[in-house]
């Protein structure tokens, strides 16, 4: 039961760098920083599976980063509840 609590923590910080990359997308300025091509190294090998099954709407909205919250929150739930069926 607590692994499935740290890998829940890990998969919880990872949606925190994700938002706060999502937010850097908005700041052109911040996103070229060396920290901002820090986050894309850690974010797009996950959001890139999501924006070549999910166009962006208009060519300006993207809707990838949903799915792949949704997919965050999905397995955080399996991780409990695996640890759940082995408890």
């Amino acid at each position: 039961m607590v692994i499935a609590y740290y890998l829940a923590q890990i998969i919880q910080v990872y949606s925190w760098i994700l938002i706060i990359y999502i937010l850097m997308s908005w700041l052109p300025s911040l996103q070229a920083s060396s920290i901002g091509q820090l986050f894309a190294r850690v974010c797009e090998p996950f959001l890139s599976p999501f924006r070549r099954i999910i166009p962006p709407i208009g060519g300006v909205i993207d809707l990838s980063p949903i799915v792949a919250f949704f997919v965050l929150q999905l397995a955080t739930r399996g991780i409990y509840y695996i640890a759940y069926l082995f408890a």
